[in-house]
């Protein structure tokens, strides 16, 4: 399914976006009886580089979608820059992360372009 919505990508800078994104997959998912809800806090503490030693050698960014003119994200992503992986294998990659939408694919079109771009604004 398209949408035919326009789609915002948003970083997440804001405590309240920082919380919308660590409690996404456990909303997003809480209907589903297979699902295994993220513990939240992890989540948060993840990206926190004074909770997480990986930003020793590791940059990220958090990204939620929304429709617009709507407050409920209907998405995230979140990018990962690994400078030692890439400095020792000699490659200039982002990874993604934390990889969760809605069923459209202009949601997660836009949330993988947002970290394509973000890489690409890296060097990679």
């Amino acid at each position: 399914m398209k949408s035919t919505k326009n789609i915002i990508v948003k970083e997440v800078v804001s405590a309240k976006e920082k919380r919308a994104f660590a409690c996404f997959n456990a909303d997003f998912y809480a209907d589903n009886p297979n699902a295994i809800p993220d513990i939240v806090s992890d989540e948060y503490d993840t990206f926190i580089p004074k909770k997480n030693p990986a930003y020793e050698f590791c940059e990220t960014i958090q990204f939620l979608a929304y429709y617009e003119g709507e407050k409920k994200p209907v998405g995230r992503i979140a990018g990962i820059i690994n400078k030692a992986a890439n400095e020792k294998w000699e490659r200039k990659r982002v990874r993604f992360s934390r990889v969760d939408f809605v069923e459209d694919e202009a949601v997660s079109q836009a949330l993988f372009k947002a970290v394509e771009d973000w890489g690409k604004s890296k060097g990679m």
